[in-house]
């Protein structure tokens, strides 16, 4: 069994910064790739960031490139999301993920393992 914790989450001003943590415990596998998503109220799960565990390659979201950076720390086992000049539209239910992924890296069914979700408000 695999457990996902977020934290990290908060209130912030537009502009402003916050680093969402996510540790692993359990068995996981160094082929799986990690990954986050995020749920606004009233809109579907959108898929934000992954990486590889065993290589730290990474994709993002256009939305979200060159603002936010995804890294791992293999002591840890933890994935981390750096969130610079956050924006309202960037306010959601963040979740992070593990799991085989492949192809299917950036949409949900690529993923076994779920975090509870940390929440991000970004006031304007």
């Amino acid at each position: 069994q695999v457990q996902l914790v977020e934290s990290g989450g908060g209130l912030v001003q537009a502009g402003g910064s916050l680093r969402l943590s996510c540790a692993a415990s359990g068995r996981t596998f160094s082929s799986w790739l990690r990954a986050w998503f995020r749920q606004a109220l009233g809109k579907e799960r959108e898929f934000v960031a992954a990486i590889a565990w065993s290589d730290s390659r990474t994709d993002y979201a256009d939305s979200v490139k060159g603002r936010f950076a995804i890294s791992r720390d293999f002591a840890g086992n933890t994935v981390f999301l750096q969130m610079n000049s956050l924006k309202p539209e960037d306010s959601a239910v963040y979740y992070c993920a593990a799991g085989p992924a492949y192809s299917d890296y950036a949409t949900s069914r690529g993923y076994n393992y779920w975090g509870q979700g940390t929440h991000v408000t970004v006031s304007s």
